[in-house]
Order: C-alpha cells, then structure tokens, then sequence
C-alpha cells in the first residue's frame, strides 16, 4: 500500500466529504431510487436510471475516500522548519518572464488547487522546487512552456 502525504487540513477534507457521501448522499439517492420506483415501468423510467448512476458515482467515490484516508500520511506543517523547500512549505516566487510574484504551499495530489495557492508536491513545478532555497532558481517545463522562477521566500506556517 502506497502511502501519500497530505496536511492537516487536505486529511480534515478528505474525512469531510467521506462523512458527507454517507451520511448526506446516500440516504438522499436512496430515496430518490425508491420514490422512482413507485412511478413504475423501470425499464422506460429516466429518473429511475438518474438516481441508478448517481448512487453508483457515489459509491465509488466513497471507496476512492476510504482507500486515500487509509493511505494518507498526515503531515502537520507547523512542525516543520527550515530553509529547503519540502512537503508543506509555503514558497513565495518571481516568475521572470512576467516578475509577477506568486505564493504556493506544497501539498499532496488530493489537496492540490493552483488557483487558490496549493500546488501539488508530484507537479513539474511542485518536483522542481523540492530541495531548493531562497535566491535559486529553476527552470520547468510546463504543458505551456518553459518556466523560469526565482525563489524569494521559503515559509512553513
């Protein structure tokens, strides 16, 4: 079993959304499945077919959560220091094509949100950052192109 990291607050929403799709939705699409069995023929039945898919994406994704809560490692970042990039950082960087600053906490895959400053550890630019310090520079190669950052600041909060 392949363990993964993950922070605090990436394992608190995996364990969220897990009690939401048992809890919330399946009781809900169950329910759904029942009251269109009660309109009758199945088999021309659109609603009933509806709730059919939805339960079984629902349970799916229930046991995707259950195998990612069993497998996290749990990392909790405001243990951490130094002045090297790793897990859970949270590094402040100068674009050089535009000299536009940007702020990223490293996460795991599951918790990873660009838009919102969390970029996963396994991304090119997540893979190129590990090990790295204050005033060094990487070069990736991105889906868009090459890259070119310059490290200013490395934080773990």
């Amino acid at each position: 079993m392949e363990r993964f990291p993950v922070t605090v607050a990436g394992h608190a929403a995996l364990e969220k959304e897990f009690a939401h799709r048992q809890q919330v939705e399946r009781p809900r699409i169950v329910q759904a499945i029942s009251e269109a069995r009660a309109h009758g023929d199945l088999s021309e039945n659109a609603e009933y077919h509806s709730a059919k898919e939805a339960q079984s994406h629902n349970e799916g994704r229930i046991v995707e959560l259950e195998d990612l809560l069993q497998r996290a490692e749990v990392i909790d970042v405001t243990k951490l220091s130094g002045a090297t990039i790793k897990f859970g950082a949270t590094v402040t960087v100068l674009d050089e094509d535009t000299e536009v600053k940007k702020t990223f906490q490293i996460v795991g895959e599951t918790e990873a949100d660009v838009k919102n400053g969390r970029m996963s550890v396994s991304s090119p630019t997540g893979r190129a950052m590990i090990g790295k310090k204050a005033g060094d520079t990487i070069e990736v190669t991105t889906p868009g192109g090459g890259k070119s950052y310059e490290i200013l600041k490395v934080e773990f909060k």
